[in-house]
């Protein structure tokens, strides 16, 4: 026993344990060491992991698979200071490594490091503290138990350490948790901006460009901006700036300065205390074209207000713009071009742009090779010339019209959208528009009707309703096939595109060619179910319905059973009967092309001469005296037998078929001269309409007593014209036995082409009736009373008589 206690009285002193740690082959060893009860070896341990994790990331994750990072962890909120502060070093080291990084996130470790950022730890702690939190904090989750756990206040007293590891730790940490709009407004409370400022004089770089960073990010908020300019944060920057030393800094401090100038109080403070001044005289200073680049995106920032647009104006901002236009750098003049739109929503930047020659320079930029600058181009074009016809007519003298129609082309959605734009301005000058026109503007159009770029679609339908405004340009149109994508842009759900095409559409209804063309794509049905739409309705809509409805008036007839007195039947009409909503309605072509079917015929009106056709003389007599086959003979002569079978020859001999043509109707052209010749004569209007309603009933017929209307053969007569001309369509003066619906259309036909004024109106089964308007005599008032009245005429059973309106007799004639 004694020999024992010997033996425990010369236990080895700890002293035997020195060469241990990190130098030794098995690392595992000392992180065992780590869960010894004796603080002496807890200090050496914790140091020689510390060292062994700085040799590298190997290193690092080596320890973190022998398990040292639970102990570790734990060791950091140790009574003994050394070991708490080595072990805070090893977990400081080795959590810069992104697998160490990553097991960190499941122990809830960032309580105790936040516990070591007070005041009454000394600087070592405070660095691989701030170490640890800073490889930490780049991750959202962590950010969240940072801000919970109140890290800030202290990180942002650290800012003030005389360590600059430490100072350099906490504003990486500080500019990873602003980030988040959460701790963006914590700091304000918290005094963040007079140390940052304070870290922009640090003799270390890397400090402050994290503070520029960070200063970025929080002069995002209004109160912060507030704070700093009351801290003279902004004369601090622009001292900055102003200083070749700092050159390295002057990108991000202008970053800085444009949060600066994005409020309108901020800026009217800056610029009565100078800062505009300094910033125009720093934009045109010689420096790296990144610099310049930011100082121009400043302004552009600044010119967001109308107020600031105002002052740049006042500080000559157009002046700058424009010699900035002359730098070689491609970055510097894309965002020159960029800041350009901002700056000319002021008018007068608008005409001082020009007048400084800022115009025929932004055009030339148009053939850069860069695709970014054409694009500022484009858009600064755009701006500048919206508007303005003074601008517009300058980038037509510098040659830009030609350029823009040529970017038309071009695979950038932004260049083509603000190109199209850009013509869309010139193109209300008509010699603009002209020389426009001339260089291909339509075609180059069709293809941006068919993008899937909003913009593009936007901009392209608005030029497009701009340039067709000519007879020309809506020909072009329609033989270059960009009627069928305009259409389809109806079937938009954006708003503006919408309205857009359906400007467009209104504009191209000016021709009867381009509304049936559009008709046939399904303007009509897919404009009826816009505007049955609460959503989708306009009055732009609306507009584009009621102009193809004009110009196009058998569907308009069709579906509306109306034609008011100023809607003239010219050739081409037909009468398809009555359509129901939403219905396609073929086109005379397509009708005339459909096999002999039971359906009702489709009445044509045909008032061309045809100079190769002998036009007879028989028409002049009573047709309810000739039997149907005869005015089949006499309506079609044998010269005009001859020509058909020739045109059926050469058909038969060409290999490409040659163009569907209308049928003559040689009987209307001869009731339209007796009309011109017996019922002009005539002095009053009264008369002239009775003498046209007996001339209609006499072609169509006579008089039918309403008893007898039952025996009048009309639908055979129909029926037989239909076999003999082995066609749906008729021509209305091949018709010798009509009623109503017949006799009023050829009516309004023959009254269209004589001057005198009705209307056509469809009723229900096969009824039609016209209304004129005349004045009742009243000695009075110069031979006319003040109002004139409406009737109906009759042209079925007493021809010529004049049934006032809302009258028995009148509703009796307009319905069964």
């Amino acid at each position: 026993m004694g020999k024992k206690v010997k033996k425990e009285s010369e236990t080895p002193c700890k002293e035997t344990f020195e060469p241990l740690p990190v130098e030794g082959k098995t690392p595992a060893t000392v992180v065992l060491l780590l869960s010894s009860p004796e603080e002496d070896i807890l200090v050496k341990a914790c140091d020689a992991i510390h060292t062994f994790a700085e040799k590298g990331d190997e290193n690092k994750v080596s320890l973190l698979g022998l398990g040292a990072l639970e102990p570790l962890c734990q060791l950091i909120s140790h009574n003994n200071k050394l070991v708490s502060r080595n072990a805070l070093m090893a977990l400081g080291i080795m959590a810069t490594n992104g697998d160490v990084k990553n097991a960190l996130k499941k122990i809830d470790v960032i309580p105790s490091v936040i516990d070591k950022l007070s005041p009454e730890e000394d600087v070592v702690v405070h660095e691989f503290a701030t170490l640890c939190l800073a490889s930490l904090s780049v991750d959202f989750v962590c950010k969240v138990q940072i801000f919970d756990n109140k890290g800030l206040p202290p990180l942002i007293q650290l800012l003030s350490s005389p360590d600059p590891d430490v100072k350099k730790n906490s504003v990486e940490i500080i500019f990873n948790l602003v980030q988040d709009y959460q701790s963006r407004l914590a700091v304000h409370e918290l005094g963040l901006i007079p140390p940052l400022l304070e870290l922009l004089k640090s003799d270390f770089p890397v400090i402050q460009h994290l503070a520029l960073k960070t200063l970025r990010n929080v002069t995002t908020d209004k109160d912060t901006r507030n704070t700093f300019r009351e801290e003279q944060g902004f004369e601090k920057l622009m001292d900055i700036l102003s200083s070749s030393d700092f050159s390295d800094l002057h990108a991000e401090a202008l970053q800085v300065v444009a949060n600066c100038l994005s409020d309108r109080e901020s800026i009217q403070l800056i610029h009565q205390g100078g800062g505009l001044t300094r910033l125009m005289e720093f934009v045109l200073t010689p420096n790296k074209p990144e610099i310049q680049s930011n100082a121009v995106k400043c302004i552009a920032r600044v010119a967001q207000s109308p107020e600031n647009r105002k002052l740049l104006h006042e500080q000559n901002v157009e002046k700058v713009l424009v010699e900035l236009l002359s730098v070689v750098d491609v970055s510097v003049k894309t965002a020159t071009c960029q800041a350009v739109p901002a700056v000319s929503f002021h008018q007068a930047s608008k005409d001082s742009f020009r007048d400084l020659g800022g115009i025929p320079a932004v055009v030339q930029l148009l053939n850069n090779e860069s695709l970014a600058l054409r694009e500022a181009a484009t858009k600064a074009l755009s701006n500048l010339t919206h508007g303005n016809k003074l601008n517009a007519f300058a980038v037509y003298e510098a040659g830009g019209h030609e350029i823009l129609v040529q970017q038309l082309y071009g695979s950038c959605p932004g260049t083509v959208a603000n190109s199209a734009a850009t013509i869309g301005n010139m193109a209300g000058q008509e010699v603009i528009r002209s020389s426009i026109l001339s260089h291909g503007a339509i075609r180059a159009l069709i293809e941006p009707l068919k993008s899937t770029n909003t913009q593009v679609l936007v901009n392209t339908a608005q030029c497009l309703a701009v340039l067709a405004c000519d007879t020309e340009a809506r020909a072009e149109l329609l033989s270059a096939g960009g009627l069928q994508p305009l259409v389809s842009l109806l079937r938009s759900n954006h708003k503006e595109v919408l309205h857009n095409a359906c400007l467009a559409i209104n504009v191209c209804a000016s021709d009867v060619p381009t509304t049936v063309e559009m008709c046939k794509y399904g303007a009509l049905e897919m404009l009826q179910e816009i505007n049955q739409s609460t959503n989708r309705r306009s009055s732009f809509s609306e507009l584009a319905m009621i102009s193809l409805l004009n110009s196009n008036l058998s569907v308009k007839y069709s579906l509306r059973g109306h034609l008011a007195s100023t809607d003239i039947i010219n050739v081409g009409f037909y009468d398809a009967g009555k359509a129901r909503a939403g219905q396609r309605i073929l086109t005379l072509e397509e009708l005339s092309k459909e096999p002999v079917n039971q359906h009702h015929p489709i009445i044509a009106v045909n008032t061309a001469t045809e100079e190769t056709v002998d036009v007879p003389e028989e028409r002049q007599s009573n047709p309810s005296e000739t039997d149907t086959s005869s005015k089949g003979e006499r309506r079609t002569p044998r010269r005009k037998k001859e020509d058909d079978k020739q045109k059926d020859e050469t058909r038969a001999e060409s290999p490409t078929e040659k163009p569907w043509k209308m049928r003559d109707d040689v009987s209307l052209q001869l009731l339209v001269k007796e009309a011109e010749e017996s019922i002009l004569s005539l002095n009053d209007e009264r008369e002239q309409y009775t003498a046209l309603a007996r001339l209609v009933s006499e072609a169509m017929g006579g008089a039918v007593e309403m008893e007898k209307l039952h025996e009048f053969p009309w639908v055979l007569h129909l029926s037989e014209l239909k076999f003999q001309l082995q066609s749906n369509v008729i021509p209305i003066g091949m018709i010798n036995r009509g009623i109503y619906c017949h006799r009023a259309l050829l009516f309004k036909c023959l009254a269209d082409c004589i001057g005198l004024s009705c209307t056509l109106v469809r009723g229900e089964y096969n009824r039609a009736w016209n209304e004129v308007l005349l004045f009742n005599g009243n000695p009075s008032s110069n031979g006319h009373s003040s109002q004139p009245r409406r009737y109906i005429v009759d042209l079925m059973h007493q021809p010529g008589s004049l049934l006032t309106a809302n009258t028995r007799a009148a509703e009796q004639y307009q319905t069964i």
